[in-house]
């Protein structure tokens, strides 16, 4: 299934996850200042979906298909099936499942980086590691700004977004650190298993990390 196909796909799910929300918000299923929210949220998705596209269009920067497959998937699972159909909610554990595919993106970001700053030179002439510990480094850094915006958030507005509130009552010492700790483990074991993948992929094939290089269109 080549890269339109999967956008198109994934626009339709999400225009039918659009109308749902629209369906729960004029039934009241859940509140509706939640769901005016949620449908925002999804209108924003659908259109995020399409951000290669803006980012190649405007910037004349052309995404490579690897990391758009790793983008549309953490939309798919993130925004329309964790917040608009509210699994985030109904299954436990699926904010830990974000928190180890999102890295997986991200190490595929660094590693498409990597690619930019060793300009003409041929990825297969270019240490593995170069590329591994550059990707693990890179996901590892965007997980702690993450935290820093989530302490942000808890501390400006009180959203509760690192679990520090656990039926109304603040948490304290060791408890109020498992949400963190549990999302930077998560995040590290996420660009570890992207790491290992891409060893084992790249030493069959020695110019693997060519597919995931950014590429400025001229």
């Amino acid at each position: 299934m080549n890269a339109t196909k999967i956008k198109r796909g994934l626009t339709v799910f999400g225009i039918l996850v659009l109308f749902f929300n629209i369906y729960e918000y004029i039934v009241e299923l859940s509140p509706r200042s939640e769901m005016r929210v949620v449908i925002l949220e999804c209108l924003l998705g659908i259109g995020l979906i399409f951000l290669p596209d803006l980012i190649k269009r405007f910037f004349k920067i052309l995404i490579p298909e690897p990391i758009q497959y790793f983008y549309w998937f953490f939309l798919f699972i993130s925004v329309f099936l964790g917040t608009c159909l509210h699994l985030i909610r109904i299954i436990n554990g699926w904010d830990k499942l974000l928190h180890t595919i999102s890295p997986m993106l991200l190490t595929a970001i660094g590693y498409g980086l990597i690619a930019i700053f060793l300009k003409n030179a041929a990825s297969k002439d270019v240490s593995i590691w170069l590329f591994l510990l550059f990707g693990f480094a890179f996901s590892g850094v965007c997980g702690v700004f993450w935290e820093f915006w989530e302490f942000i958030c808890d501390s400006v507005a009180n959203l509760n977004l690192q679990r520090y509130i656990s039926h109304g009552q603040e948490l304290v010492g060791r408890a109020a650190l498992m949400d963190t700790m549990g999302d930077l483990f998560t995040n590290t074991a996420g660009a570890i298993i992207m790491g290992i993948y891409a060893f084992a992929k790249s030493n069959r094939r020695p110019e693997y990390f060519e597919s995931y290089r950014i590429r400025k269109i001229k």
